[in-house]
């Protein structure tokens, strides 16, 4: 039995829970903690937050918002390109490279459909 080749667009982000954030004039801030053994001392001795605020551009936003853990990546994308049309290209190649990027920093992960 051949294995079915597996497409990355059909992946469905979701939402890490432990994520925090919040909108602003419709751009996306998500609340960063600065946890560990290296942050503590980096707050105490250097004044660093405990929080630190991501604030996302118009496209990170837009993507941000359409992630709701039902939607899968193509069904993004269409929607990035319906709102940011010629702007949003090279669309997918973006989108993967935004998505991909969110997922290596833990903000989400992925649900199969």
């Amino acid at each position: 039995m051949k294995k079915k080749k597996e497409n990355y667009l059909d992946n469905i982000p979701v939402k890490n829970g432990d994520i925090c954030w919040e909108e602003d004039d419709d751009l996306v801030i998500i609340k960063q903690e600065n946890r560990g053994f290296y942050s503590k001392i980096a707050q105490k001795f250097f004044g660093r937050p405990e929080i630190s605020n991501i604030h996302l551009d118009e496209f990170g936003s837009f993507v941000w918002k359409q992630i709701d853990g039902e939607k899968d990546i193509t069904e993004i994308g269409k929607l990035v390109s319906d709102e940011f049309g010629d702007a949003a290209e090279p669309l997918y190649e973006r989108l993967v490279n935004y998505i991909y990027r969110l997922r290596n920093v833990n903000y989400i992960n992925f649900k199969r459909k």
